[in-house]
């Protein structure tokens, strides 16, 4: 359900003006300094991973893994989506703590089935 949730509230951050997608444009955003979280997709490609983890990391930037590519493109009205950086820090805090809650998740299902 949780999942959903943060479909949601990235479609509604789209709606709002608060997203830009697509690798070059959120590296453009997280060097400008007006991205607050990048998130990329699960299958993303390894160099898109690393170049943005990069990115993120050296200029301060909060970066997520969550979804598909299919899962991101669908929540922004858009063909698929490999990275979505949000620009609206309201929007940020509130995507991040259900994603770590989504994350806490799967680790407990880890921790219990071992």
């Amino acid at each position: 359900m949780t999942k959903q949730k943060v479909l949601q509230l990235l479609g509604l951050a789209t709606r709002a003006r608060m997203t830009i997608s697509g690798e070059e444009m959120s590296v453009s955003e997280v060097r400008k300094g007006k991205a607050k979280l990048v998130i990329i997709s699960e299958d993303a490609s390894e160099n898109t991973s690393k170049k943005l983890h990069d990115k993120c990391k050296s200029n301060g930037v909060e970066l997520c893994v969550f979804g598909s590519r299919f899962e991101l493109g669908h929540a922004i009205g858009k063909q698929e989506r490999v990275v979505i950086a949000v620009t609206d820090s309201g929007f940020a805090k509130k995507l991040i703590s259900l994603i770590e809650e989504i994350n806490r998740g799967r680790a407990d299902d880890q921790n219990s089935s071992t």
